[in-house]
């Protein structure tokens, strides 16, 4: 008799266990969820954005030593402004990354947390005006925040994936629209700094003495050759930064564009 018991438990367990297991893997079994997973771990390359957004908030202190007296006052001016702006350019990344992240553990990936979002989702952004960050794409911030919300209290199965992308097609491409213009935008601003600094040092190497200033033109112009070598650096983690954009939207229109008929 308690054999039999046994032998029932057992096959009890073993039912619920492959219950679950069939729960579980409804989300991830296709291979459209795979597609999906596979789009959220590329979340990571949005991290050069967040770099160069940290670099250009940065700006005004790597200038301020090159800077004529009249030239840090408006700097300085505008340094305010910068620090500002930079916290929302900011938050643009980290929501698309909560998307991307909130997509992944829906669509059954078990790296991500989907408490992780929420996290993000909380604060507004607002437009500023000479940036590229328009009213438009506020208003796409704000959306996908609570298209956000609203996903991660979903079961874990494809048609929550599916939902979700469906309507968080439209603010996600105008997010990566914003992003795009602001790196725009981190690039003039590199490039104003570069003429700021190798200029000043360009015209103070002009009144000192080959004879009598030999080292401190040596060392002015081997400061010269590293800020050119970073300047360099630079476009070009800017030009990566596009490409991985621009990866992430054509992949994401793909996958909306995908999508089985409501």
């Amino acid at each position: 008799m308690n054999s039999l018991r046994l032998t029932i438990h057992t096959l009890l367990v073993a039912c619920l266990l492959a219950m679950f297991a069939m729960l579980g893997g409804c989300a991830s079994s296709t291979p459209r969820m795979a597609e999906v997973r596979a789009f959220a771990a590329d979340a990571p390359k949005l991290n050069a954005y967040h770099e160069l957004t940290e670099r250009y908030r940065n700006a005004y202190e790597r200038q301020q030593p090159f800077l004529a007296p009249t030239a840090d006052a408006r700097e300085r001016a505008l340094d305010a402004s910068r620090q500002q702006a930079s916290d929302d350019f900011r938050r643009i990344d980290d929501v698309v990354q909560a998307y991307m992240q909130a997509l992944g553990a829906l669509a059954g990936d078990r790296q991500y947390d989907l408490r992780d979002p929420l996290k993000v989702v909380g604060t507004g952004i607002k437009a500023w005006s000479d940036t590229g960050l328009e009213d438009r794409h506020v208003n796409a911030f704000t959306g996908l925040t609570r298209i956000i919300s609203r996903a991660v209290t979903a079961p874990m199965q494809e048609r929550a994936v599916n939902d979700l992308m469906r309507d968080a097609g439209e603010p996600v491409q105008q997010l990566l629209d914003a992003m795009r213009n602001l790196l725009r935008l981190y690039d003039r601003s590199n490039d104003n700094e570069q003429r700021i600094v190798l200029g000043m040092m360009e015209m103070e190497i002009a009144y000192l003495d080959a004879n009598r200033d030999r080292l401190l033109i040596a060392l002015t112009r081997s400061l010269q050759q590293e800020k050119k070598a970073e300047y360099r650096l630079v476009g070009l983690r800017h030009t990566l930064a596009r490409k991985n954009l621009d990866l992430i939207e054509q992949r994401h229109r793909a996958l909306v564009e995908s999508l089985p008929q409501p």
